[in-house]
């Protein structure tokens, strides 16, 4: 009993460490949830970062990035195995002694997390086996949803939601953080020969795959970005409503976390617009204002005042989770 106590603080403390090592603003956001919410969400983004680096890191026995962890020689079978492994635990609860599994099957005897959503990511992150560009918004959605709307799907069971739409804003939050991810990192996916921004939005701003691939940062490609931030900015206007949603032990994390990476288009704007030699981070300073910031806003939230009526209505939505 001992042994297993130790190796699932052992998992979770792997997917803490991955968490923080990959995503600051995420893990900054992570650590104003209660502690076992906490942990669940760690595990998600642990499984989230293990097989988007399965694709993008280089597995030629070289050190991965900070951050990052060890790509595959072969990544479809790769990302077959993690398919057939999430399968497994959910259908028959064995799991092997992976730490990220090990967090998942402690994790699902508290939280209802669907499997649907883990395997549609896995398929998102397939595609850029295979995709290195995309035509319109209306593929490049696809690809979103399937890598990142789908975490909202898999972490609000965790948060917990007092209606279903609740999940329609947390896939428009999780497309948000994506298209967030896709302006800060254009310069390094472009090493990849990988282009995110629709080709179509591209020709109409007047700027060409050459362009990017050489990083001309011209008056057309500041347009072009700007008009993917306000798009962007749109999604997360959409995911607000569904905060007020969420039980009130989470609404703090979630709104500072979707404020934080929000930010990172602004770092963008400060930058210059330069996304090829610069990398877009949030400063310190700003975490710190914008968490007292939030936090002072929510005492006076008056939605804070029925966390234990929403205790008593929604305690049996744990009860059940596989």
């Amino acid at each position: 009993m001992m042994r297993q106590v130790q190796q699932v603080t052992d998992a979770y403390e792997y997917c803490r460490q991955v968490t923080q090592r990959a995503s600051k603003t995420f893990y900054w956001g992570s650590v104003f949830l209660p502690p076992q919410k906490r942990q669940a969400v760690w595990a998600i983004y642990a499984f989230c970062r293990m097989v988007d680096d399965i694709v993008d890191e280089e597995a030629d026995g070289t050190t991965p990035a900070i951050g990052h962890l060890r790509g595959s020689y072969s990544p479809a079978r790769a990302i077959d195995g993690w398919r057939e492994a999430l399968i497994r635990l959910y259908e028959q609860g064995r799991t092997a002694d992976d730490p990220i599994l090990l967090a998942w099957d402690h994790m699902l005897e508290y939280y209802p997390v669907p499997l649907r959503p883990a395997l549609d990511l896995l398929d998102g992150v397939e595609m850029d086996l295979t995709r290195q560009r995309y035509l319109n918004f209306d593929e490049l959605h696809l690809y979103c949803y399937r890598v990142a709307g789908t975490v909202g799907l898999l972490t609000s069971p965790i948060f917990g939601y007092e209606d279903e739409e609740a999940l329609n804003h947390a896939v428009d939050l999780g497309i948000a953080l994506q298209l967030t991810n896709i302006l800060r990192d254009i310069g390094e996916d472009a090493r990849r020969d990988r282009i995110y921004l629709p080709l179509d939005e591209m020709a109409r701003f007047g700027y060409s795959e050459t362009d990017l691939m050489e990083g001309v940062i011209n008056d057309e490609f500041r347009e072009l970005v700007h008009f993917q931030m306000k798009r962007a900015d749109e999604y997360y206007q959409r995911s607000l409503p569904g905060i007020d949603l969420l039980h009130p032990d989470c609404r703090l994390a979630v709104r500072l976390s979707g404020t934080l990476y929000r930010c990172i288009l602004d770092r963008i704007r400060i930058n210059n617009f330069n996304v090829f030699t610069m990398r877009a981070s949030v400063p310190l300073q700003t975490k710190v204002r914008m968490a007292s910031t939030h936090w002072f806003m929510q005492q006076v939230d008056p939605y804070v005042k029925g966390i234990h009526s929403w205790k008593g209505q929604h305690q049996s939505a744990l009860s059940s989770h596989r």
